[in-house]
């Protein structure tokens, strides 16, 4: 038996024969162009087939994925309009003189390289889809019409890398998982992977063989391993293992429309952590109480230059509405250290997690965040929009927010624009300074939210984006655990409520923990809704114990 590990995207045992995926990729010369005119209009022609092909798999995706998994497809039919994008095909055409699969070939190499060497991995994952346009308008350019093979007999894929528009082809039923040498867990391969409940694991590195094609295989999507050509008595344990997983699948089903409450009587909000409106079926579909963390910045990072108040306005509303009365929390822009976006125009740092980053730059360049603020407030009057500032480190700061929201919210009573005269405003704690203030900060504002991942970053002083500390970061940490009591025990002195958002609030091993110190909310990934529901209608938190003297 042939073993092979990778990192996983989707958990799942998957067992069946193997088929290799590859792909017949177009060697593009340097070809020089007699009538660069001529080589636009042919760019043009193909870029409307490929937007036409998009929107016919966009239909596709609909029904067989949901519309989550759809909206990759509208995504890619933007990204070919881009201006930038469009510009760059057409300049190269026209100042080169070459032909128009070249220039498209140049800038995907371009955009493919600006976007691997970004540092924030959302950013970073695009990179894929940049290359998947192309190469969709590099095919239609050379009169290439091949498509995935089919096969009638449900298989593993393994692919060298697999693009959103490929995922959608394949016959979703015929899929038994999906194994990648490359690609990414914030790909949008992945996030289709993840809503088609497809076991998936990426970085494999394992030869992409021809003579793979047939094999037997297990795919363990909880441990990110391959197995090849396994004995009978390991396929017999991996049965029982997805039947168990099977009926767990289930139960967490059968949980949909039931409170989050423990044993001994405590009920626990749970809300989903989002980054665009494209996530809000998520939500819905994984009956979570609301959006407990907005991601802001990805309205910016998704665009070239500052979104107007009105394209703000039209999202948030747009969530508001669409989560009918649940709760929808806001995180103001958090722009700065592993996300840059070059409009901004933010000088390179030193110490980026530590320097002009989040709240420091809304009240540095407060035009901005008052063009946020006015859209968070309009929205405020078709939902339940709450606000929650990030990185607050004193009450001055705190002090100096309310100040502008107010003259904010009197600019849209002079000009009668409504908004909820009840909306929440609470803030982030994600410093040590801010978790030593809390019993300050409480007086404020109208709640906390724990963002652990920034909190652990700064408490033991190591950058959890660098690979090289990864064996001194320790997310369990005593400093930790420590200063998320402090922060609630403040919050319940005070009168509000107090949640995490970040990543440790997934983490099930310590839901327990968190539940004895008196957390009141979680937001989380809307995949784990359930899982965390059902850990906590299983708990009695009169009987946890602490594992070390908080």
């Amino acid at each position: 038996m042939e073993k092979y590990s990778g990192k996983s995207v989707f958990s799942g045992i998957a067992i069946g024969k193997i088929r290799i995926f590859k792909k017949g990729r177009q060697k593009i010369k340097n070809i020089k162009a007699d009538d660069p005119k001529k080589e636009i209009a042919r760019f043009n022609e193909a870029k409307s087939k490929a937007i036409d092909a998009l929107q016919e798999l966009y239909e596709k995706a609909l029904k067989e994925a949901g519309e989550q998994s759809a909206a990759i497809l509208q995504i890619h039919q933007i990204m070919l309009n881009d201006v930038d994008y469009t510009n760059s095909v057409e300049g190269i055409i026209t100042n080169q003189n070459v032909t128009a699969e070249f220039a498209v070939a140049i800038t995907r190499d371009y955009f493919f390289e600006m976007f691997s060497s970004m540092s924030d991995e959302y950013m970073k994952a695009r990179a894929a889809d940049v290359k998947d346009i192309s190469e969709r308008v590099i095919r239609i350019l050379c009169n290439d019409h091949s498509k995935p093979t089919d096969s009638k007999v449900p298989s593993i894929i393994i692919a060298d890398d697999l693009s959103p528009s490929e995922t959608v082809q394949l016959d979703k039923d015929l899929v038994l998982a999906f194994v990648t040498i490359h690609g990414s867990s914030n790909s949008h391969t992945a996030i289709l992977a993840k809503t088609m409940n497809i076991p998936a694991i990426t970085c494999v590195n394992m030869p992409l063989d021809i003579s793979l094609n047939g094999r037997m295989a297990v795919v363990d999507g909880y441990n990110g391993t391959i197995y090849i050509d396994p004995d009978s008595t390991f396929v017999k344990e991996m049965q029982l293992k997805q039947e168990k997983e099977l009926c767990k699948r289930k139960h967490l089903l059968e949980l949909k429309g039931k409170d989050t409450v423990t044993l001994d009587g405590k009920k626990i909000m749970l809300y989903a952590n989002i980054e665009n409106t494209v996530n809000l079926s998520s939500v819905i579909d994984n009956d979570a109480n609301g959006v407990g963390l907005f991601r802001s910045e990805f309205i910016y990072l998704e665009k070239n230059s500052f979104p107007t108040e009105e394209e703000q306005f039209q999202i948030y509303k747009t969530a508001a509405e669409t989560l009918n009365g649940k709760r929808v929390v806001v995180r103001t822009l958090d722009i700065g250290a592993d996300k840059q976006a070059d409009y901004f125009n933010l000088e390179k740092e030193e110490n980026p997690a530590m320097g002009l980053r989040a709240i420091r730059i809304c009240l540095t360049n407060q035009e901005i965040f008052r063009t946020q603020l006015r859209a968070l407030y309009r929205a405020s009057a078709f939902g339940q929009i709450a606000i929650m500032y990030p990185l607050i480190t004193s009450v001055d700061e705190v002090l100096e927010i309310k100040k502008i929201s107010k003259e904010v919210k009197k600019e849209l009573d002079e000009q009668k624009i409504p908004y909820s005269q009840n909306v929440e405003e609470g803030i982030m704690i994600e410093t040590p300074a801010a978790a030593l203030i809390s019993d300050k900060l409480a007086k404020e504002v109208d709640f906390f939210s724990i963002g652990t991942n920034d909190l652990s970053q700064y408490a033991m002083a190591i950058d959890r984006q660098n690979s090289k500390t990864d064996r001194f970061y320790d997310p369990h940490h005593l400093a930790v655990l420590r200063m998320i009591k402090i922060v609630v025990d403040n919050a319940h002195k005070n009168g509000i409520r107090a949640g995490i958002c970040g990543e440790l609030g997934s983490d099930l091993s310590l839901t327990k923990t968190f539940l004895k110190i008196g957390v009141d909310e979680l937001s989380v990934s809307p995949s784990m809704i359930l899982p965390l529901r059902d850990k906590i209608r299983k708990t009695d938190t009169s009987k946890v114990k602490f594992k070390y003297d908080l």
